[in-house]
This record gives structure tokens, C-alpha cells and sequence, in this order.
């Protein structure tokens, strides 16, 4: 494991990854808050990071040991993913976590003042005050996990939400923050009232771009 994990941050551009570091997140009652990400510093400043598949794959098996980590068994009757790049995850997730759970997809349509999502959303048929995980490529400052979350809440009502995010934007320019608050979109995810956060990584400005330029 060691040796492949020095190959993948010897490769170059999008399969880069940064030294891991432990970062407290919020978590539920009795659970582990210590969750062990990496940064993934961008060769690029100033471009987004083009992210390679062993990259994207390696950020997503860091979310399953968060998850088996956390220190209480996570049972799930769906993961929805926001967007394409989402749902990869949440299909990911689903498969190998969850038992194959049912996956459910928002696509979000942005514009300036507002997001709405699309008619091609698809919300599978689950049991009341479903637990489930909402899954998204990156959180910077729009508050796109907001309007997921009270979309969520809106369809399933007493929905328990858990939030899986591959990328995490931090504020500063130094990548392995001290604090959950330190990322950009702390505030937006603590008023979500997740149940518990998984996050693989810390970026920086202006983002990712996960494989095939899935959005």
C-alpha cells in the first residue's frame, strides 16, 4: 500500500495528492469527529484541478474507511448524489458501503440568483424518515448543499442526512487547516444539520474538475 500510494503522488497533474492530516468534523452523538483527509495541492494556481481517475477513485475509498471509522455502524436506505459527479460517488458509496442500496439523483440547474433542480431528478420510493447520504464533488461557497439538503427534507420529511464531499475549498492558502471552520463552506454545511460529514480533501481556489469533466 505504501508503494502504490508514493506512485499515486508521484503522478503527475490531477493524480497529485498532498500529505494526510486529521481534521474534526461534525459528527453524530458518541461518534468519531477525527476524520483523516489529504490535501490535494494544485501544480496550477489559479486553474482548476484537473483530477485523474485513480485520484477520484482513491478520494472515494477514503470516504468508505471514514465512514467504517466513525465509530458506530452507518446504516443507509439510499445515497443521492448531486449532479453527475455526485452520483458517481453515491453509486460508488451504494455498492461497496451500503449493500447496493437505492441511489437517487439531483440535477441541479444554477443561474445567478437561484438553483432549481431538473425534471430528470430521480427520487427513489423510500420507507419514512429515511436515513440517507448525500454525496458531491466539491463544497466552495455557493450553498448548492443547502438547497440539496432542504430538497431532501422537503421529499422525505424526518430524513436523517449524512454528507459525503470528495473536496472541501479551504479559506486560506495553507491546506492542512487546524479547523473544520477554516474551509469556506463550514458555515454552509453546520446550518445543513448534517448528521455526520465525510470529507476525502482540502482544495484550493477555483476548485476541481472531476474526470471527463463530469459537472
Amino acid at each position: 500500500m505504501a508503494d502504490s500510494l508514493t506512485e499515486l503522488r508521484q503522478l503527475s497533474s490531477g493524480d497529485v495528492i498532498g500529505s494526510d492530516f486529521i481534521l474534526e468534523a461534525p459528527t453524530m452523538e458518541y461518534g468519531n469527529p477525527e476524520r483523516l483527509v489529504y490535501s490535494l495541492p494544485n501544480p496550477k494556481p489559479g486553474q482548476l484541478l484537473n483530477l485523474g481517475w485513480l485520484s477520484f477513485g482513491y478520494g472515494i475509498d477514503r470516504l468508505i474507511q471514514q465512514i467504517k471509522n466513525v465509530g458506530q455502524r452507518v446504516d443507509v436506505d439510499a445515497c443521492f448524489g448531486i449532479n453527475e459527479a455526485g452520483l458517481i460517488m453515491a453509486t460508488f458509496l451504494a455498492s461497496a458501503q451500503f449493500g447496493r442500496c437505492p441511489i437517487g439523483y439531483l440535477k441541479c440547474n444554477k443561474s445567478r440568483d437561484f438553483i432549481a433542480f431538473d425534471q430528470a431528478s430521480a427520487y427513489p420510493h423510500l420507507p419514512e424518515a429515511p436515513s440517507i447520504v448525500l454525496c458531491d464533488v466539491e463544497v466552495k461557497n455557493a450553498d448548492v448543499v443547502g438547497f440539496a439538503t432542504q430538497e431532501i427534507r422537503n421529499r422525505y420529511p424526518g430524513a436523517e442526512i449524512y454528507f459525503a464531499v470528495f473536496g472541501a475549498m479551504a479559506k486560506e492558502r495553507d491546506l492542512a487547516v487546524s479547523s473544520f471552520d477554516d474551509l469556506a463552506g463550514a458555515g454552509i454545511m453546520r446550518a445543513a444539520d448534517f448528521k455526520a460529514v465525510f470529507l476525502a480533501a482540502t482544495m484550493s481556489p477555483p476548485g476541481i474538475e472531476p474526470p471527463l469533466e463530469l459537472r
